[in-house]
């Protein structure tokens, strides 16, 4: 696929990857632009009742969804009872590939989910595990404005690392680090303020 870099990984930590300058984010930028007339971004609520800070949809076979009772995914978009739109093979193919570059080589994501981060939107510390087969990769493409992403380790409570995430870097983990805490720490609060993220995952 044309626009992708293929700079030398650079491991954080057991089985998490970092893959600067990997992508052009122009073309992907276009990708969403399509997605989100078909299903528009939305703040979900999360159990608990607190309203997310982050704007989100999804394409793919299914989509991550949240409310005041759980978190799932769903073949449906909940807004609209329409399937998601359908993965572009552009998205796909940036995902098969940073995957790929770093030793899963047979990855094929059947969700992306899509997180737009504006002023002052940020993502609390989580685990990835609502996908059924957790021996597959997490691919997370970082689209527009810089961020500050948050790892740690397997409990909540391990010490916790900053990365410095620019346009067209890419994050791979799993195995031993597929259930690390991570975050996004808050957008600094500038008008100008646009950041998107693309996470690749096999939920089915």
């Amino acid at each position: 696929m044309s626009g992708l870099f293929f700079n030398e990984p650079v491991q954080l930590q057991d089985d998490f990857y970092l893959l600067q300058r990997f992508v052009k984010s122009d073309d992907l930028l276009k990708e969403i632009k399509q997605i989100v007339t078909q299903a528009p971004l939305r703040k979900l609520i999360v159990p608990g009742g607190k309203t997310m800070s982050v704007a989100m949809t999804n394409c793919g076979h299914f989509g991550w969804v949240s409310d005041a009772i759980s978190y799932r995914y769903s073949a449906t978009d909940p807004n609209s009872q329409r399937p998601w739109p359908a993965m572009p093979l552009a998205l796909k193919q940036v995902a098969t590939q940073a995957s790929a570059a770093v030793g899963w080589k047979d990855f094929e994501p059947d969700a992306c989910l899509i997180n737009q981060y504006r002023s002052g939107a940020g993502m609390g510390l989580h685990q990835d595990r609502d996908e059924r087969d957790l021996s597959q990769p997490i691919v997370s493409v970082s689209i527009g404005d810089s961020c500050k992403f948050i790892v740690g380790g397997l409990q909540r409570k391990d010490p916790q690392r900053s990365i410095n995430l620019s346009d067209g870097d890419v994050l791979v983990w799993g195995g031993r680090s597929r259930l690390v805490f991570h975050g996004v720490r808050p957008m600094r609060k500038l008008e100008s303020t646009l950041r998107f993220n693309l996470t690749f995952r096999k939920a089915g």
